[in-house]
């Protein structure tokens, strides 16, 4: 069912581009603005080490806070009640695991990357090859999903039908061009901006979700004159679950009467995918750099505390959201055909709320193009992160350290890393044209796999192990990169089930859709294995340097 009806497509597209294209140039206006004071490394990498807790607070939110959180969650909520909120849940607890033992020890230990503290007390080339193979490959997934979620969105914001065109396009055009729009906005942002211009943008973005968000939220309890049961209550009644969609098991761990192994199976998914989403979170390269724009340890976890504070508010509202879409919108309409079950739930509570508070259709439009402008601008500003974080690490890891041996300049290193924006969201840009039909929370799930199995053993090893070495740093990062993404490949994600992404095949040997429950304890068995096996010796007076560094920030960049 189409997003829009006849009736206010007209009046939604003219307000959506309207928004959209007031955001755009006001980021394009603030990004040339950083862009003029960045001046070397330092101010392109880390922003000058320049933003305060509560700002890199917010930038770190805005990073974080992504259309799989905005549109993703409120729509697993809307469809699967209780189970839905896992996912909040998890996102929202790994920052525990962040502040506890990563923010503060890399902020003293790095300078601009994660391979930074990899490869202080190891041989340089190795460690940060296989770091700058790893951070592309989880940033690329993650790119990935979401430019084909903005091209999948744009048809249903603009109401392109089948036998529609908006100036010219068909709705597989549009998509097309939203994703070259897209990927051209976060190339500007990067080679232009910067850290600086980067951060700018993600605290804007971070703001104008929660106002939405918020205005949503309030919306929606004073429909229900404040009263969460009467919410809750007509939730329930409307999602013809019946009390099953206020309990666990709607979606996660549910029981299969007479079938013990499924039922094992869908439990063990259930922790796999919890796993992976606590852990996840500390190994995600373009989360990590934002601890080095910070000037000290103090203002590192401060900034971290900011996060948890705003990311907590902001994932309560989605309760709201996603109960609020599942009392007031009809649910025939959540299961959009393009891009899976209940994406499409925000914007359409929207447009309900909308029309009952700002009267009739005109106010659902104008409301539901608020939202799609949100929506854009919260996918805009996480690919030129994530964009920044892929070209930090092949510039200043692969090609300063690893080719040019450390004997490069800071202006011919900046330079290089611009280049590397380009060619990043170039080959970004391609492969989203070509990947529109491959599932999105497939690409979601990898990244968060990859982060958590291959990336999070090498930092904790680096920091708390004093016989760690290189070839347990190689060993973990390509172990872990490697187990999750073959274990992917063989799971019912990727063929032997109706969604999988080819179902017409049946290779899933692997049972559990999330590879995190074997693939992260391998990341760590490897590590361990290569560091014993391994001919290279740590390095003592190396890794008592790194020990004094990282908890009292002597001689911390």
């Amino acid at each position: 069912m189409n997003l829009l009806a006849d009736g206010d497509t007209s009046t939604t597209r003219t307000w959506t581009i309207a928004l959209f294209l007031v955001f755009v140039a006001a980021t394009l206006a603030i990004t040339v603005w950083a862009g003029r004071r960045t001046k070397g490394a330092s101010d392109f990498y880390a922003g000058g080490r320049s933003f305060s807790g509560f700002q890199n607070g917010m930038a770190i939110g805005g990073d974080y806070m992504s259309a799989a959180s905005f549109l993703g969650i409120a729509g697993m909520i809307a469809l699967n009640g209780y189970d839905g909120f896992l996912y909040s849940i998890g996102f929202l607890v790994a920052w525990l695991v962040a502040l506890l033992l990563v923010a503060e020890l890399l902020r003293n230990s790095g300078k601009y990357t994660m391979a930074d503290v990899l490869a202080f007390r190891m041989r340089q080339r190795p460690v940060r090859t296989a770091a700058s193979v790893s951070t592309v490959t989880v940033s690329i997934f993650y790119l990935l999903a979401q430019m084909v979620g903005a091209g999948a969105l744009v048809a249903l914001l603009l109401g392109i039908k089948a036998d529609h065109t908006f100036l010219g396009m068909d709705a597989d055009t549009a998509k097309i061009a939203t994703i070259v729009l897209v990927g051209a906005l976060m190339i500007t942002y990067v080679v232009i901006g910067g850290m600086k211009g980067t951060t700018y943008v993600q605290i804007i973005k971070a703001v104008l979700l929660l106002v939405g968000a918020a205005l949503m939220t309030v919306l929606v309890l004073a429909w229900f004159k404040f009263n969460l049961s009467d919410l809750l209550h007509a939730a329930t009644t409307k999602s013809g679950k019946g009390p099953a969609f206020l309990e666990p098991g709607l979606k996660y761990g549910k029981e299969v009467p007479g079938d013990a192994w499924q039922t094992m199976v869908n439990k063990l998914d259930l922790l796999s995918l919890g796993l992976a989403l606590v852990l996840g979170t500390a190994g995600l390269p373009h989360i990590l750099i934002r601890f080095y724009t910070v000037p000290n340890a103090k203002t590192a976890r401060k900034s971290v505390l900011w996060a948890i504070g705003i990311i907590g508010v902001f994932y309560l509202m989605t309760l709201a959201l996603g109960f609020g879409a599942a009392a007031l919108v009809n649910r025939p309409e959540m299961f959009d055909p393009d891009k899976g079950a209940g994406n499409v739930a925000a914007p359409l509570l929207a447009r309900v709320l909308g029309s009952h508070f700002f009267g009739g259709d005109l106010g659902g439009a104008i409301l539901l193009a608020v939202i799609a402008a949100v929506a854009f601008a919260t996918i805009l500003a996480v690919v030129a992160g994530l964009t920044l974080a892929s070209s930090s690490s092949l510039a200043h890891d692969l090609y300063a350290n690893v080719f040019r041996r450390g004997k490069t300049s800071d202006k011919e290193e900046v330079v290089v890393a611009r280049w590397a924006a380009v060619v990043i969201g170039i080959v970004a840009i391609v492969l989203a044209i070509f990947a529109q039909r491959l599932n999105v929370a497939f690409l979601v799930g990898l990244a968060f796999a990859v982060a958590a199995s291959g990336n999070l053993p090498a930092i904790l090893y680096s920091l708390f192990w004093k016989r760690f070495n290189t070839s347990g740093a190689v060993w973990a990062i390509y172990g872990g990169l490697g187990s999750a993404v073959l274990l992917l490949v063989f799971s019912p994600v990727v063929s032997g089930t109706e969604n999988a992404l080819f179902p017409g095949a049946h290779f899933n040997l692997f049972p559990l859709t999330n590879p995190g429950l074997v693939s992260i304890p391998l990341g760590f068995i490897f590590g361990w294995l290569g560091t014993l096996i391994g001919r290279d010796k740590a390095d003592p007076e190396k890794y008592a340097e790194l020990e004094v560094r990282s908890l009292t920030g002597i001689g911390a960049h």
